[in-house]
């Protein structure tokens, strides 16, 4: 099942002031990243929510792909610096810079894919869980 949201619906979201459900830690940092990712234009953003799969290694997958390395790595940056400028805190593990084919940012709770477009077309992440809930986010 693939869910589409824009921007508009991300920000009315985390509006200040509105009364929703308090967002555990997880959920947070996802929209964190996710504000990171459009910020430098990432392509094709998804979410895949793993809280109610059963024995799962963490609660969101948050996968986007750049045109280039140099695209990927500024997507990269952006992610941490909005994440470190919002919730001051820093990957638990990062792999992928030198190449920039697959980057790969571990927050524990959220794990950040960035691929370049060839190497996301090749793997495929999103394909592998059918029974997640797969968020589109739209740019606007």
């Amino acid at each position: 099942m693939v869910k589409k949201i824009t921007q508009k619906e991300i920000i009315n979201k985390t509006a200040k002031g509105r009364k929703r459900k308090a967002k555990n830690n997880s959920e947070i940092l996802a929209e964190v990243v996710i504000k990171g990712m459009q910020e430098k234009k990432a392509e094709e953003i998804i979410k895949i929510d793993f809280k109610k799969i059963d024995n799962s290694i963490c609660d969101y997958f948050i996968i986007c792909h750049g045109n280039s390395g140099t695209h990927a790595t500024s997507i990269s940056d952006s992610i941490e610096f909005e994440i470190g400028k919002k919730l001051n805190t820093k990957p638990w593990h990062k792999e992928g810079m030198k190449n920039a084919e697959w980057i790969l940012l571990d927050y524990v709770n959220v794990v950040v894919h960035i691929f370049q477009y060839e190497a996301r077309n090749f793997y495929r992440l999103e394909s592998l869980w059918g029974d997640a809930e797969i968020t589109k986010i739209e740019q606007n």
